[in-house]
């Protein structure tokens, strides 16, 4: 664990980091086990926020929260860094609801513009807002603040109406949030603590910009937390520019991997038309709980949830073409039970927050190491054991290793696997009698010859011609139904129409001999 400070004065005094001269490492061995010894009591959290924290079994922080909550709650800025799932909501969730005043709190009528937000967090995706306010409305459960989410592909009345009311807290998507500020809607002038989460899958979606200007929305003394599982140089810089002398945190050894070591890891090099067939035995697998398989595709997505639907499982897609209702109502079966399968792209790898996902399923290889941290990050979440299976195909053999040296994973040459090898059933727990349905194929292969006698037997009826010819816009009449004098009519105007053109001459042919005797 690592915890740091970058302040001026510091950056001069600590020649241990070359590249950042600004960081000052503090022993972690000094710290005790925030796990095993420690409550949020502790920390210094108020009792509202424990006694709703301990009514759904949470009472002792992670390491990412217990270092950070104390520095959090004085005020000042800090930068979080955890891999994914180890509760860095709670980290700043806990901070901002402590350092927020809530409408029956005695000092709520001597704030400047009481209703307007008092806390903001940005997040990268819509489900990722969601889960966040679902964590602070449960952190808040003994408190009255109003919580607002805002974010795109649902209707603007709701949002509109429960920001004129006044809200404590929003959290939302920066498209979104930049929308309502325009429209003066949202008042971002009295933010006391602003949050950014995700920082990085922020600067992969292009979303930097548009992030520097709800900064610039905000008051200058306010507290600011950027919360990310990696760090990028552009993160870095952003945080130069709008933190004010931010604590670093780190909550594990320089060294240490950056995966979450309760997964256990799997590779293997399959074919594109096999990989159904591994996936069907692979949710075959004992103590399999939910799933999720993650696609490079939108329509990689769509045809693998069909597929499994199709083989008996109970399955459904997320993905950017579905409306914003399609993906909640995804989202809602798979954390209730009834839908235990959830393919995903990679818009919902850092939002979705299950309990009870035992596997991750990587369709195809990831794009890069950051990508394969956040997919498997699905998996093994506060302390559980998970799986992890990626499949990688011949043509992403140079990618997998770029990934595989940069986290620094034994896996650099994938074992080639079938559905049929025997190590896989090994490694996952898999029924040597398991097949790749669940359920029998439908039968309408077998009716087709049947409706096709039958529609051999059946007479066809017999097609009626009612069409109208039509010349120069009117009507004209069939032969059989001509009236008297109508053939004449034709005839007469045909001659008159032959002799309104103009004649054509007739050239003959004639020899030297013809012409001599046709003068004499």
């Amino acid at each position: 664990m690592i915890l740091t400070n970058e302040t001026d004065s510091e950056a001069t005094a600590t020649d241990s980091t070359p590249d950042h001269p600004e960081t000052q490492a503090a022993d972690s061995k000094e710290r005790p086990d925030p796990i095993a010894e420690q409550t949020f009591a502790d920390l210094g959290v108020m009792a509202p926020i424990t006694e709703a924290l301990a009514k759904v079994g949470i009472v002792h922080p992670f390491p990412i929260q217990a270092m950070a909550l104390p520095i959090a709650l004085t005020g000042v800025d800090l930068i979080g860094q955890a891999r994914t799932g180890t509760g860095k909501t709670l980290a700043f969730g806990i901070a901002m609801l402590q350092r927020i005043v809530a409408p029956d709190e005695r000092d709520y009528d001597q704030l400047a513009k009481p209703g307007a937000p008092q806390g903001l967090v940005v997040a990268p995706t819509r489900e990722l807002a969601g889960q966040v306010a679902k964590d602070l409305s449960t952190a808040s459960a003994s408190r009255k603040v109003r919580l607002c989410t805002v974010y795109g592909g649902v209707a603007y009345e709701p949002q509109l109406e429960a920001l004129t009311e006044g809200v404590e807290v929003v959290v939302g998507t920066p498209g979104r949030l930049l929308d309502l500020v325009d429209r003066r809607v949202l008042d971002l002038s009295h933010i006391k603590v602003m949050v950014l989460d995700e920082a990085d899958e922020m600067l992969d979606l292009g979303f930097l910009p548009d992030v520097e200007r709800i900064l610039s929305k905000t008051p200058e003394l306010r507290q600011t937390m950027l919360f990310s599982a990696t760090m990028p140089s552009a993160i870095v810089n952003l945080a130069r520019r709008h933190l004010r002398h931010p604590v670093n945190i780190r909550a594990e050894a320089s060294g240490e991997d950056q995966t979450v070591p309760t997964t256990a890891q799997f590779v293997y090099q399959a074919h594109e038309l096999d990989k159904p067939e591994v996936v069907a035995r692979i949710l075959q697998a004992e103590d399999r709980n939910r799933v999720m398989i993650f696609s490079r595709t939108k329509r990689a997505a769509q045809r693998i949830a069909d597929d499994l639907v199709d083989r008996g499982f109970a399955a459904r897609p997320i993905h950017g073409d579905l409306s914003q209702i399609a993906r909640e109502k995804a989202l809602k079966q798979f954390r209730s039970g009834s839908v235990d399968v959830l393919v995903a792209t990679d818009v919902a790898a850092r939002g979705i927050d299950v309990e009870g996902v035992s596997h991750v399923i990587n369709y195809e290889c990831p794009d890069d190491e950051k990508t394969y941290i956040h997919r498997i990050g699905r998996t093994g979440r506060a302390g559980a054991s998970g799986i992890a299976v990626t499949f990688v195909d011949w043509a992403d053999q140079t990618r997998w290793k770029v990934i595989n040296n940069a986290l620094g994973l034994p896996f650099e040459e994938p074992q080639e696997t079938y559905s049929t090898s025997d190590h896989l059933y090994h490694d996952l727990g898999i029924d040597r009698s398991a097949k790749g349905r669940l359920t029998p194929p439908p039968e309408q292969n077998e009716d087709r010859p049947e409706r096709r006698e039958r529609r051999r037997t059946e007479e066809r009826p017999r097609r009626t011609r009612n069409r109208r010819r039509l010349r120069n816009g009117k009507p004209v009449e069939t032969v059989g139904s001509k009236p008297e004098g109508a053939e004449a009519d034709s005839a007469s105007g045909a001659e008159a129409a032959e002799s309104a053109k103009p004649r054509r001459r007739r050239r003959s042919r004639r020899g030297p001999k013809q012409d001599q005797n046709a003068e004499s």
